[in-house]
């Protein structure tokens, strides 16, 4: 079995979650999303971000706006709708559970 193959599987089973929650406080365009993701060294490329947030803008969860950048193009702000609260609202209570459910199972705190 591959190691990293399974590291990628855990990583993709929690970054909508992580995506909703970097839009909590405020819009972000697509680069920005990238770089906390990075940061947080979640392994994320450009390739996988674009189809999931268009995912997430189509069920409800984003909408997003074009602003003018003094650098390029308009950007598109992406943020979440009521319904994309909502959503993170009761993922954060999954996510606790979950959290907690493998801490016993895995005997870490």
């Amino acid at each position: 079995m591959n190691i990293e193959n399974t590291k990628a599987q855990m990583r993709k089973g929690v970054l909508e979650y992580c995506i909703l929650s970097i839009l909590k406080d405020e819009d972000k365009y697509a680069s920005e999303i990238l770089d906390a993701l990075k940061d947080a060294k979640m392994l994320v490329v450009e390739g996988t971000i674009y189809p999931l947030l268009t995912r997430l803008k189509n069920a409800g969860l984003l909408n997003y706006r074009w602003e003018e950048s003094t650098s390029g193009p308009p950007r598109k702000y992406y943020g979440l709708t009521e319904t994309g609260q909502l959503f993170l609202n009761e993922l954060n209570g999954t996510w606790d559970e979950l959290r907690n459910a493998v801490n016993l199972v895995t005997n870490t705190k």
